[in-house]
């Protein structure tokens, strides 16, 4: 088959490799008929985040139809099921599991001793997405195995086009599950880093649940506009300050809530000082990350406000206001999505037109044509989104 295999730092390559197989008796083969390129893959373009080896499969955004079932999953799984695949691998049978904290299955990550060393503890399984998360292989590629199938999976109806429901395997759960975290009320104003896929999606959830006003900042013009267009009132970086625009908003009080949809990768003003002291860090690897986007939103956000941090961070930061955090009593919350504990709920919300996915759609084009998007994506190019491959 073909897929998009990694080979080094800004190295992808659509290669022919071996057919996956049927493993173990909870397994099912997918054959893929769309997948999608995530933010979270450029940190693995980049090489960011480690344990990549070459020879790697990238992806775990992806959907298609059910092509081979193992015997322990034909409970819930036959051949001719439409599904989506979760990023996560999902056991669900552990501790973590029935509390519904699937990012943090217990059983899935198949080389734990790596997690461990890194993280302190094993996250779940994901695919295509380093060896520290179990090493399997991702989806974007014709098919894919799916470990723990019977569990690890999203039904979902024919007749619904797959980039409407697509996104159910990762960012829409994910910019939702971002939202929920900040326990969102009516007169409460939710301010957005980052208007990539998932920030636009968490743009929409807000406004779903009920926020005040919806703030989004970035810096580029074409997702700034796709953030109006979903209800948000935006600031650009590069024009005017983030802190004395977000006052103006909020009579000088910041916002309730706060979400980091951007991560480990945050750019700002080359001029500010941020920028010089943390690229420099990483330069001599006393800082992997770069935090920008965290400290702004503890010194901006209300007190007893909630930080909310979807985006994806790998190691270790610096500089951070422990003092502020502390002292204006905020809340912290983080992690990779339940996937699971969500997908009902927004399924259901598709279905009865609350929302359609597939806005943030911006290119479509086939899987031997992924090695450049991956380009295009990451400079931005050609007002660039979200892109979609068709194996």
């Amino acid at each position: 088959m073909r897929a998009l295999v990694w080979h080094g730092k800004e190295d992808i390559r659509c290669d022919t490799v071996t057919d996956p197989e049927l493993e173990q008796p909870r397994d099912a083969i997918v054959k893929v008929t769309s997948c999608a390129i995530c933010g979270s893959d450029l940190h693995l373009f980049h090489n960011f985040i480690p344990a990549m080896l070459p020879g790697d499969i990238m992806g775990h955004e992806m959907m298609g139809e059910v092509v081979e079932v193992g015997p322990e999953a034909k409970h819930k799984l036959k051949v001719g099921d439409r599904v989506v695949v979760p990023f996560t691998i999902i056991c669900g049978e552990c501790d973590q599991c029935k509390r519904g904290n699937f990012s943090v299955c217990e059983a899935t990550n198949r080389k734990k001793y790596l997690a461990d060393k890194v993280f302190g503890h094993p996250t779940a399984g994901l695919f295509g997405y380093t060896h520290l998360t179990g090493g399997y292989p991702g989806g974007q590629a014709e098919y894919l195995r799916v470990p723990f199938a019977d569990a690890t999976h999203i039904k979902v109806p024919d007749g619904i086009p797959d980039e409407k429901v697509l996104f159910l395997g990762d960012i829409f759960p994910t910019g939702w599950q971002a939202a929920v975290q900040c326990d969102i009320q009516p007169t409460d104003t939710v301010a957005i880093w980052g208007c990539g896929p998932v920030g636009q999606m968490a743009i929409r959830s807000a406004v779903l649940l009920g926020a005040k006003q919806v703030i989004a900042i970035d810096h580029l013009p074409e997702r700034l506009e796709m953030a109006e267009a979903g209800g948000a009132i935006t600031i650009n970086f590069d024009e005017e300050s983030v802190v004395e625009r977000l006052n103006e908003l909020t009579g000088g009080l910041g916002p309730e809530k706060c979400i980091d949809a951007i991560g480990m990768e945050a750019h700002v003003s080359p001029s500010m000082p941020d920028t010089v002291y943390d690229r420099a860090k990483q330069m001599l690897g006393a800082e992997s990350d770069r935090p920008h986007v965290l400290r702004e939103m503890i010194y901006v956000c209300r007190p007893a406000g909630v930080i909310s941090i979807p985006g994806v961070y790998g190691g270790l930061v610096d500089k951070i206001p422990m003092g502020q955090l502390m002292n204006k009593g905020l809340t912290i919350r983080t992690g990779q999505t339940h996937v699971n504990r969500w997908t009902d709920d927004l399924l259901r919300r598709i279905e009865e037109g609350q929302i359609d996915p597939s806005f943030v759609v911006t290119h479509t084009v086939s899987l031997d044509e992924g090695p450049e998007m991956y380009k295009v994506f990451r400079d931005k190019q050609d007002s660039c989104v979200k892109v979609v491959l068709k194996p």
